[in-house]
């Protein structure tokens, strides 16, 4: 279960992606960073896979991309894994029998019955019928004693009209032909035929049973036609035509082997027949098949087919990998409004190739994937469905698979330790943005503890190891805004965002009083040291840096400081408070951070809203655990900040929080609505919905628009979930036992003597059926029926469509 994804993505005919090729050894000068972007150590991509060479006219020379890029995907509902997937057959209805054995029978019977009485002369009015229906000199008076032929010739079709009367009622009651074909239909066409000709042979003989050498009375069938044809033409001479008898012969025949053919489909089977002859006897014109991906139909039907020629060529010769198909059809696709724009992308590619558009680290691969991934579609697999009763047939079995659509509503994922949230969930869609963002699809940034795997370092643009004198970068605490107040909101919602009866926007008020005036007199925001000191300082400290402040132009910050100072020692000065916290990072572990050390370089995180970066944030652990939850705060609230008023297009950014619980506050939530339409989301996974403020559970579930229940789920946390997935209706039975009272003595013996053979008492049965709401998942099935490695997932796309709570195994 553990090498799901990592050794199964080498199979190139199998349901699971190939490996695809590495990109080539030597590749072009990069393009140099964005303004804004922090300079990038250029990783050397890993060689492609070391193999002999194959002679290119060997069977399977194909390389593995271009089977990847040529697979079928067909469309599928939404969360399912397209890579090769094959819908499940249609669900075959569940079909009952229409009848019980004695609902059969019975009707048999009484027909016996009613013909044994007709045949004896006893059934009642039917000779008043009879008389009705002819003219009366055919009888004596007063009877149905035939005078001549013509009586004789009535009785005879008199008596073929009840038969099949009888016969048609009693199939018709005891719905035999719906049993016949209920278990006809368990065969093959060519057995189901046979098995209704058969049945039409044994009809036959006793229709003709001379013909078949029987000595039995023939049923009355052909007689009454006989007979009938003999009164409308005038007496039995007329039957003496051979003309008019054959053709009767076969009509009698026809009629009765007419319901076996339908029961047997004899002309299905026939045009089935007929049309496979026809194939191998003619061979069917060659229908022209569809371009493969691999030969960049979309170049080809804008006519640069020289484009098309050159990846096609890069693409057989091993030269391409599944990235670089992606950012080149990604490019190709932003261009398809603009013609200047896609006029220099072509000859941008005839120049450039596959490395078309590269990412600026230089990257085109990860040096080591442990997911499975499908960047055509940008799908990760990380599990598959569970059939089950809740689960739509088009889900059984079918791969479980996330793409940027789905996360780009943002997830929520809920389960204890152990439940595999990390390993199944968070890494592999982390190492899924990873990957689009060099496709410059999206931006991604992960957020974790330093053991957290989260993937090499050599995966990402930027590492910030907080506290870690080794890290090569820091982390900017006002993330490179120049908005005093900006930076004071998000300030305050990381200090004391999480601090009952403190409000944000009083704390994030007094942060501005005070550093609006510090970057006007020194042309920086001050550093954590610095700030901790003019929250504790007295009025006679805050005096001089308004000394500091220019004398003209900069009355606006002067009146904020002038407040400071006036509310330094009141009842309601939160600068104490807001020192205390902002002391957690003022330790000697963070003294080369958040702008403390020169040689550092700061990375603001403005720039994944800029540019599609991939950034690994590794919180300290150890000792360090209320900076954590404080960073945590702030890199969320930082986040929401910079992705505001973002473009309509472009790439998506996303923030993935390995541990989210200390990082959702009022605030914080209240942000995550805005989110969607600014093309930002957030991935986050909690161990349990306790570690969040119990008024917040709602508006959380509320904001997001994937939601997972892991394994091991408590029942209050699954009763918040419940509440959020709601109700569907459902049809339900129920079934009432009611015992019988007799009044009569002879009914009270015989259930007494019933109830000593069964030792039951006699009883009733009432059967209820209606139509009731109950909860999709509720509480305790949350709580107590997911099987360990499973969880249940809801999905909804940017689209807006949605698939209901679902079981899922993360582990398949």
């Amino acid at each position: 279960m553990e090498t799901d994804g990592t050794y199964e993505s080498r199979e190139t005919r199998g349901g699971a992606v190939p490996r695809p090729a590495g990109p080539p050894a030597v590749h072009p000068p990069s393009a140099p960073p964005a303004a804004g972007l922090p300079p990038v150590p250029a990783h050397t991509p890993p060689p492609p896979p070391s193999a002999p060479p194959r002679p290119a006219g060997a069977p399977g020379a194909r390389p593995p991309v271009v089977e990847w890029l040529d697979a079928p995907r067909p469309t599928a509902g939404l969360g399912v894994w397209r890579f090769r997937h094959v819908p499940p057959p249609p669900a075959a209805p569940a079909r009952l029998a229409p009848a019980t054995v004695a609902g059969m029978l019975i009707p048999v019977a009484v027909g016996l019955l009613i013909w044994s009485a007709y045949r004896r002369g006893t059934l009642p009015y039917m000779y008043a019928v009879l008389q009705t229906l002819t003219p009366g000199d055919w009888w004596y008076h007063g009877t149905t004693a035939p005078r001549d032929w013509h009586g004789t010739a009535a009785h005879e079709v008199f008596g073929g009209v009840v038969f099949v009367g009888l016969v048609c009622a009693i199939a018709a009651l005891g719905s035999w032909g719906k049993i016949v074909r209920l278990y006809l239909d368990r065969f093959r066409a060519p057995v189901r035929a046979a098995l209704a000709g058969a049945g039409a042979l044994i009809a036959l003989a006793f229709v003709w049973p001379e013909a078949f050498g029987l000595g039995w009375e023939p049923l009355p069938v052909v007689m009454p036609v006989f007979s009938l044809v003999s009164l409308v033409g005038g007496g039995y001479d007329v039957l003496e035509s051979p003309f008019l008898v054959y053709p009767l012969y076969a009509l009698i025949t026809a009629l009765v082997v007419l319901p076996f053919a339908r029961v047997g489909d004899w002309p299905g089977l026939y045009r089935a027949r007929r049309a496979r002859a026809a194939g191998a006897g003619t061979p069917a014109p060659e229908a022209a098949p569809g371009v493969p991906l691999s030969q960049w139909p979309e170049l080809r039907e804008a006519g640069q087919h020289r484009a098309a020629e050159l990846l096609a060529g890069e693409l057989a010769t091993g030269r391409m990998n599944d990235v670089d198909c992606a950012r080149v059809r990604r490019a190709w696709q932003d261009t398809d409004r603009d013609a200047g724009r896609r006029a220099a992308l072509v000859t941008t590619l005839v120049e450039q190739g596959a490395a078309l558009g590269a990412h600026p680290s230089g990257d085109r691969d990860l040096p080591h994937r442990a997911a499975t991934h499908d960047l055509l579609v940008d799908q990760v697999r990380i599990g598959r469905y569970v059939p089950g009763e809740r689960t739509p047939h088009a889900y059984h079995g079918a791969g479980l698979a996330l793409d940027r659509g789905l996360l780009a509503t943002s997830l929520l994922a809920v389960g204890p330790s152990g439940a595999g949230k990390t390993r199944a969930l968070v890494a592999p869609v982390v190492e899924a943005l990873t990957l689009q963002a060099l496709t410059g699809a999206c931006a991604v940034v992960a957020v974790g503890g330093a053991s957290a795997p989260l993937g090499a370092d050599e995966a990402y643009d930027v590492v910030v190891r907080l506290g870690d004198p080794a890290s090569r970068y820091d982390l900017d605490l006002y993330a490179g805004v120049t908005d005093p107040d900006e930076a004071a909101g998000f300030l305050a919602e990381g200090l004391v965002g999480d601090l009952e009866g403190v409000e944000t926007r009083r704390a994030a008020t007094v942060l501005a009083q005070l550093i609006g005036p510090y970057r006007s007199a020194y042309g920086h925001f001050p550093t954590v040291p610095v700030l901790r000191e003019l929250l504790e300082a007295r009025a006679e400290n805050l005096t001089e840096l308004l000394a500091l402040l220019p004398a003209d132009g900069a009355q606006a910050m002067r009146r904020e400081l002038e407040s400071r100072i006036r509310q330094i020692g009141t009842a309601t000065d939160l600068g104490p408070v807001l020192a205390d916290r902002l002391a957690a990072l003022d330790r000697p572990v963070f003294a080369d951070f958040f702008g403390g050390r020169s040689e550092v370089r700061p990375f603001s995180l403005a720039a994944v809203a800029q540019h599609p970066m991939r950034v690994r944030i590794s919180l300290p652990e150890g000792g360090q655990e209320e900076a954590a939850r404080l960073l945590n705060r702030l890199v969320l609230a930082q986040f929401q900040s910079v992705t505001r008023d973002r473009s309509k297009r472009g790439h998506v950014a996303f923030l993935v929080l390995d541990d989210a619980a200390s990082a959702l506050t009022p605030g914080t939530v209240r942000a995550l609505q805005r989110l969607r339409p600014q093309r930002a989301a957030v991935v986050l996974a909690l161990r349990t919905l306790a570690e969040v403020p119990e008024p917040l559970h709602g508006p959380l579930l509320a904001a997001v628009g994937c939601r997972m229940a892991l394994a091991g789920l408590p029942t209050w946390d699954g009763r918040a979930f419940a509440e959020a997935w709601g109700t569907e209706r459902v049809e339900t039975t129920e079934v009432a036992h009611h015992t019988v009272f007799a009044d009569q003595p002879m009914t009270r013996a015989f259930h007494a003597l019933r109830k000593l053979v069964t030792g039951k008492a006699v009883t009733t049965e009432a059967v209820t059926v209606r139509e009731v709401e109950r909860q999709r998942w509720s509480a305790s099935d949350l709580a107590h029926s997911v099987p360990p490695g499973h969880a249940v997932l809801s999905l909804t796309h940017v689209r807006g469509e949605h698939t209901p709570p679902l079981l899922v195994d993360l582990r398949g």
